[in-house]
């Protein structure tokens, strides 16, 4: 009988599927192909057709959680009178806020957080870090142009506030994702979002402060 492309399609989402279920549960390293097939009711053939190996499927899956909306952020950001932070706070806090409330978004970026990226899986390391570097040049450029335009403290550089936001947005979705999700995501990564920036913002001058320093 001959496979269509939307079976083709339907046994490579099985697998996929299957996949993340044992990962999930076994860790990445401690899983096999033929526990995969087993899982998904496929041969292990089926597998080698649709990935080449276990980094191969695991970069499918890596590839399944994209970073927050970087075109839609970088088009905002160009815009002359455009308030660069908050459009950067808006959608970090619009992540979060997906993140909460997609399960499987959960579990793959639990398996990515648990996973010892050594040997084989160094692949998928470096991937992470070229995703990484592609989203800290955004977040850089962007907090550029908020000091460009005298919308950022004159105590943080680009550089600087690009670090502590992915290290605060690494450590907020890490403590929330192992550590049993003993806080509300959505309500306190805001709040922290929220605080975070306005460390970030320039003070505000008013007239009568204007007047008195020439």
């Amino acid at each position: 009988m001959r496979r269509t492309k939307a079976d083709a399609e339907a046994t490579r989402q099985k697998i996929l599927c299957a996949a993340e279920r044992v990962f999930y549960e076994k860790g990445v390293s401690n899983t096999t192909l033929e526990e995969i097939a087993k899982a998904a009711g496929v041969t292990r053939g089926a597998i080698y057709w649709h990935f080449a190996n276990k980094t191969d499927l695991f970069l499918a899956l890596h590839d399944a959680v994209p970073l927050p909306q970087e075109d839609m952020v970088a088009r905002e950001i160009e815009a002359e009178a455009a308030d660069t932070l908050s459009i950067l706070e808006s959608a970090m806090g619009d992540w979060l806020d997906v993140l909460a409330a997609d399960e499987q978004r959960q579990r793959i970026l639990t398996i990515m957080l648990r996973t010892n990226y050594d040997g084989e899986l160094s692949e998928v390391l470096t991937r992470q870090k070229e995703l990484d570097e592609r989203h800290n040049v955004l977040l850089e450029l962007a907090f550029s142009r908020a000091l460009a335009k005298g919308q950022m403290h004159g105590s943080w550089t680009p550089a600087s506030a690009t670090r502590a936001l992915h290290w605060m947005m690494l450590g907020l979705c890490t403590e929330w994702l192992l550590f049993g999700r003993r806080f509300d995501l959505k309500v306190e990564g805001r709040d922290g979002l929220r605080r975070f920036f306005a460390s970030l913002h320039a003070p505000t001058v008013t007239p009568v402060a204007a007047a008195a320093h020439p």
